[in-house]
């Protein structure tokens, strides 16, 4: 996460083509790419070296699957903190630098850091709370889920 703006990529035809096929279902194959790849009249190295720059150029930030962890034993709380401007770039990349952290965005309210946490074992989210407010010295506040809601979001590139 970074707080100077970057201009967005430019994307191709063939960019958006395959941004738009791989939202959604994903071939469950020894060869997936292979078969989004001929799904889009393409050889699969192109489509993976297309992928590659996409994420490199931070085109995409992340490309993979969503899982309920929850089904799975563990547990996803949405987690704010308000850092201080003069040092918001730093708290970031130390924020980001815990594997929990999914994603990490910031806001224009007084919680100016918003981010998700995700663990293996409930009991966890408090332990890394706690390692996050003593790594960059400011509360962090988590709020659990306390109703889920499934929507299915798709943008078309």
């Amino acid at each position: 996460m970074s707080g100077e703006r970057q201009l967005p990529a430019a994307l191709d035809e063939l960019d958006r083509r395959i941004i738009n096929a791989l939202q959604g279902e994903f071939p469950l194959s020894e060869e997936p790419y292979r078969e989004v790849a001929d799904a889009l009249g393409i050889d699969h190295q192109l489509l993976l070296d297309r992928l590659s720059r996409m994420l490199e150029e931070r085109v995409l930030t992340r490309f993979g699957p969503m899982f309920q962890i929850e089904r799975m034993g563990g547990r996803f709380v949405l987690a704010a903190l308000a850092a201080p401007e003069e040092r918001f770039e730093e708290v970031a990349r130390q924020v980001n630098g815990f594997a929990e952290v999914a994603h990490n965005y910031r806001r224009e309210h007084r919680l100016n850091m918003w981010f998700v946490l995700a663990t293996e074992q409930p009991g966890d989210i408090e332990r890394v709370c706690r390692r996050i407010e003593l790594e960059t010295g400011l509360p962090v506040f988590a709020f659990p889920k306390l109703k889920e809601y499934f929507v299915e979001m798709r943008l078309r590139a």
